[in-house]
């Protein structure tokens, strides 16, 4: 089993205090040597693949970055400030629901001058949620603590989400995979959630935790009879 590459770089803290809504220009300079300087204890650099994860219940935003072994490290976990409704996937427009499943972020989906500080949506509803009639838009990773089906993050932390993504992108990665997870599907987690109305959905989502922890690379997500189909590399 892959042993999951933890940091040896400790960021420094994000300051929870009064923040500044500043030009992307600014919020790039002022983040490229935070990240440069952390990715460099990976022997990588600002603009490498970037892989994330989203954990609703534990309320944990991973950022993963990719090494010169071609495994992913794991960068920072940011902790969600705020997202909306309860376990499980968003199903309706208006439903006040942050989503859960295997997502994609491309340049498109980038906003430098949201009202959210900045932000990137993840491209819900995607081929899956479209075959179980599931609707929404606009449901994105932003800045501004405020969620109405987004994943809220601090100003500070989405910054650097943010320029990360970005740089990822501009870098050549074609699409950073987003996996949101309504927990650590654990052997353990998930023998809690016997029963539970989403239990079916949410065995479809752990084999990419799993996959993932066994190879330490985002696995391939593909769609076959209507269900997510995960394979590892």
């Amino acid at each position: 089993m892959f042993a999951l590459y933890r940091p040896h770089y400790i960021p420094p803290p994000i300051k929870e205090a009064i923040w500044p809504r500043d030009d992307i220009a600014i919020v790039r300079a002022r983040q490229t040597p935070v990240l440069n300087a952390g990715f460099a204890s990976y022997d990588t650099t600002l603009g490498a693949p970037v892989y994330i994860r989203i954990f609703k219940e534990e309320r944990e935003l991973e950022l993963w970055v990719q090494t010169p072994a071609d495994t992913y490290a794991l960068f920072k976990t940011y902790p969600i400030c705020n997202h909306s409704g309860d376990l499980g996937p968003k199903l309706k427009e208006g439903d006040r629901q942050s989503p859960e499943g295997f997502y994609t972020v491309t340049k498109s989906a980038l906003n430098p001058n949201s009202s959210y500080h900045l932000s990137f949506n993840l491209g819900f509803p995607n081929r899956f949620d479209r075959a179980q009639d599931r609707t929404g838009s606009f449901l994105m990773v932003h800045g501004d603590c405020v969620s109405v089906g987004c994943y809220a993050m601090t100003d500070p932390a989405i910054e650097e989400i943010y320029v990360a993504v970005e740089a990822a992108l501009n870098g050549g990665q074609a699409t950073v995979p987003v996996h949101a997870f309504p927990f650590h599907p654990t052997t353990q987690r998930m023998a809690k959630a016997s029963g539970h109305q989403w239990e079916a959905f949410w065995e479809q989502l752990a084999p990419a935790y799993h996959a993932f922890a066994a190879t330490g690379r985002p696995p391939l997500i593909a769609m076959d009879a209507g269900k997510y189909l995960v394979t590892a590399w």
